[in-house]
């Protein structure tokens, strides 16, 4: 089935539903935990956000949009290890940005409660 392996269109696929499944349960855990916290304004909480029960979903999507990253420069022709040496690092610098980026908003939110995120009353 040389067909079926080269290019790789499971992979694609497969990598686009894991990211997809992953930022799901990446939202739902999100949503929860924020409503927590909401409710009872514990620094702890918030600082819980930041720990593995929401790590492990965001490492889904970042795995998932790597592999989907990789199939489809296979698709457009380049090798397996180009593919992944593009894809990679490119996910790993793009996931530390967005983490960080979470990061920062949960410390605002913590400081300055949900106005502090309130873009609206800034024009």
């Amino acid at each position: 089935m040389p067909g079926f392996v080269d290019p790789p269109y499971f992979l694609l696929v497969a990598g686009l539903l894991a990211g997809i499944t992953s930022g799901l349960a990446f939202d739902a855990t999100l949503k929860q935990s924020v409503q927590e916290w909401s409710k009872n304004r514990s620094t702890r909480t918030l600082a819980n956000m930041r720990g593995i029960n929401l790590f492990l979903p965001f490492l889904g999507i970042s795995a998932g949009i790597c592999v989907f990253l990789s199939a489809g420069l296979e698709v457009f022709g380049f090798p397996g290890a180009i593919a992944y040496a593009i894809s990679l690092p490119l996910t790993l610098f793009i996931s530390g940005l967005v983490w960080y980026q979470l990061g920062q908003i949960l410390i605002q939110l913590e400081r300055g409660g949900s106005k502090a995120l309130d873009l609206d009353s800034w024009g």
